[in-house]
């Protein structure tokens, strides 16, 4: 009987080191490579910006405080569902009531919430579609704005990974400094 309970003891052990201790220490030793992220850098959450003047994130899907980052998740609510049409088109109202001169196509990021609910970034066309908005409130040249925004976009991680998106918090702080 000890023939067949050594071979598994080992494989226990070998097992219990190897997932519990090794493993482990290696994928956290493979984070410090970020360690921005690593760290939990508050500017990788969203934060609600409402007002006209600031460039405004993705929707948030946590609830009941928005951007809550000890509630992160997606709504799961399918296309099909009524309260995210209701939801998507209260959005729509609310950017189309905040730039009503603005008849460009709202994009999808501005209206749905990412999967964590926490996204901080939005997309280059996101952010497009609202400068006009963000320039004429502050009175500031769209030239001007689009430069904050192109330095406020970040490219597709290790150059293939994801796409180019904004970080809205870092760009409104920018805004904010920029003194308008």
């Amino acid at each position: 009987m000890l023939k067949e309970i050594r071979p598994a003891l080992l494989a226990f052990l070998a097992l219990t080191v190897l997932t519990g201790f090794v493993y482990p220490l290696a994928v956290t030793a493979f984070a410090q490579l970020f360690p921005r992220q690593a760290g939990g850098d508050p500017a990788l959450i969203g934060q609600p910006f409402s007002e006209p003047k600031y460039f405004w994130s993705r929707p948030s899907a946590t609830g009941p405080m928005p951007y809550n980052a000890a509630a992160s998740s997606g709504s799961n609510q399918g296309p099909l569902n009524k309260a995210l049409h209701e939801a998507v088109a209260d959005r729509i109202k609310a950017l189309r009531e905040a730039d009503p001169g603005n008849t460009k196509p709202v994009p999808a990021d501005l209206v749905t919430a990412s999967a964590s609910g926490l996204d901080p970034h939005i997309s280059p066309a996101a952010a497009e579609y609202q400068l006009a908005r963000v320039a004429r409130v502050r009175r500031l040249d769209e030239a001007k704005v689009r430069v904050l925004v192109a330095a406020h976009t970040e490219g597709r991680t290790f150059g293939l990974l994801g796409e180019a998106r904004v970080n809205v918090k870092g760009l409104n702080v920018a805004l904010d400094a920029a003194g308008s």
